[in-house]
């Protein structure tokens, strides 16, 4: 579960380990991490924090390496959440600007499916949930890259579904609207105007999205595959 320290994923994390996943938390911050793994274990659940810093694709490597040493050998479920947010105008982006963004949003979670997918295949059975945003799928001022690294993200959803599907990998993609996270701190005038053109009317929760994303990783889900799932209060819809 990339991105669990905080925010969406910790709450996905959480709610993993209450149905019975050892859940393998991962992010920059070890602190944030170790808080992670002891409010889990807290609730009776079990997980382990590896450090990992995604914008390096060597520390992406070893993540899966690591991930599948913990996991007895293999991995059963990748939640590819973590993200680099950036708001910024076209005139403004630079090469660095680009290449930080489209290496933690596209490059690491292709390496991660690229390294945990084979062992899926290999048992005939596994999950992988994509974490995107509407404003993949929105025209909104001020986010070009971000925009732009999740909808390839969306694009290589459609892509595994195609590769490893018949072999018994789903591959879907939950796509949040306005939602309530630290990331997302100081902005609730701009969570505020994009949740009220949407049918639901408020801004969401990590509660909200965490749900989505367990959902598509459960047995319940086994007839998804391929799936761009809105948890956006309707937004999209309207």
């Amino acid at each position: 579960m990339t991105g669990s320290t905080s925010g969406i994923g910790r709450e996905a994390a959480c709610q993993f380990a209450e149905r019975g996943a050892r859940v393998i938390v991962t992010g920059r911050n070890s602190t944030r991490g170790e808080e992670t793994v002891a409010a889990i274990s807290d609730r009776g659940g079990v997980a382990n924090f590896l450090p990992a810093d995604l914008g390096a694709a060597d520390d992406v490597r070893s993540l899966a390496r690591q991930a599948i040493g913990i996991g007895d050998g293999h991995v059963d479920v990748l939640v590819n959440n973590a993200a680099l947010i950036t708001r910024e105008p076209t005139t403004d982006v630079r090469s660095p600007d680009f290449n930080s963004v489209m290496a933690v949003n596209v490059l690491a979670p292709l390496l991660l499916v690229g390294a945990l997918a084979p062992g899926m295949v290999g048992r005939g059975q596994g999950a992988i949930v994509n974490v995107s945003t509407i404003v993949a799928n929105l025209g909104m001022s001020g986010f070009p890259l971000y925009g732009s690294s999740k909808a390839a993200l969306q694009a290589l959803t459609k892509a595994w579904a195609a590769e490893f599907g018949a072999a018994g990998v789903r591959i879907n993609t939950v796509c949040p609207g306005p939602t309530r996270t630290e990331a997302m701190a100081g902005h609730d005038d701009m969570l505020a105007a994009t949740a009220a053109q949407a049918p639901a009317n408020r801004v969401g929760t990590p509660q909200d999205i965490a749900r989505a994303i367990v959902f598509l990783a459960s047995p319940e889900a086994g007839m998804v595959h391929g799936a761009l799932l809105p948890v956006d209060g309707g937004r999209l819809a309207v």
